[in-house]
């Protein structure tokens, strides 16, 4: 894979290169302490706070939904806080909505509104440590777990109905993970996503230093996508600068199923669902066959 990071030229001085090895150096050992993970799943999740009247301020039909499961992860209860905005028809597919790692469900009703204007009814989820879910700090396991008690809670209330798994961003990896362990999804839907934690640092400003292997939440999406048994449709903004385009590409080439990239022109991290509505509609009726 082609990697958008910055490379130390021939004529680097050497005084230079042994100043950046000095500093990779010290930044292993800053990383190899006993917070290692739990430092980077700070780093990673940045969840926002539980707001009672989001759903009055956007003016949509949201309901409460509320899923709860014993964690085998920490073997505790867990109650994961869920919106449900459904459709008038009760044979609509159903969407299971996964947001990604900065905000909670309140940054996702934009998301969540144009799914439902495709004709989606959708459940979207607050993993452990967001929103109203149960207080804790967030970590890869705790949220693919969350996801998939999600699922387990769809299939058991909408047994009959064609369900489907959409991940945004950090949500995007979650969702891969998610379609990689269950038989019956109809189809997948990632968009701003990536192959790995470790190759999105790898395209930043420091990413050439050799910490790669320290990095413990991994997010290995490049891994676990040829084990997805459903159709894939990967979405990204041109304009992404985020999360480069290349990432989803790449994403793309290592699943087996049937699938399609759709690139949308002038999308950002932020807003390729609106500029790319009329798109999306097409690749999804071709990709899974839905009169959206």
């Amino acid at each position: 894979m082609q990697a958008h990071k910055p490379s130390l030229p021939t004529w680097w001085p050497k005084r230079f290169n042994l100043r950046a090895r000095g500093t990779a150096a010290a930044l292993a050992a800053l990383l190899s302490c006993v917070g290692l993970e739990a430092q980077q799943r700070k780093w990673i999740f940045q969840a926002g706070q539980p707001s009672d009247e989001a759903s009055e301020q956007q003016g949509l039909d949201l309901q409460d939904r509320w899923i709860e499961y014993t964690s085998q992860e920490t073997g505790a209860p867990a109650r994961l806080h869920a919106w449900w905005l459904g459709q008038p028809r009760h044979d609509a597919p159903v969407m299971l909505y996964l947001h990604g790692a900065r905000f909670d469900l309140r940054g996702s009703l934009h998301r969540i509104q144009g799914l439902h204007a495709l004709g989606f009814a959708v459940l979207g989820i607050d993993y452990r440590g967001f929103g109203r879910s149960t207080p804790a700090l967030p970590s890869e396991r705790m949220a693919c777990e969350d996801a998939r008690a999600a699922w387990a809670w769809l299939a058991a209330s909408h047994a009959d109905a064609r369900r489907y798994i959409y991940g945004h961003s950090l949500g995007g990896a979650i969702a891969v993970h998610l379609a990689s362990q269950v038989e019956d999804s109809a189809g997948l839907i990632v968009e701003g996503t990536f192959t790995s934690i470790p190759e999105v640092f790898e395209t930043m400003k420091w990413g050439w230093l050799p910490i790669a292997s320290l990095i413990t939440e991994r997010f290995d999406s490049a891994q676990r996508v040829p084990h997805v048994r459903s159709p894939l449709l990967v979405v990204h903004g041109s304009e992404d600068e985020t999360i480069h385009p290349d990432l989803g590409r790449a994403l793309f080439e290592r699943a087996t199923v049937p699938k399609r990239f759709l690139l949308v022109e002038g999308g950002s991290h932020h807003d390729t669902h609106v500029v790319g509505h009329a798109q999306y509609r097409e690749a999804m009726r071709e990709l899974f066959g839905l009169a959206v």
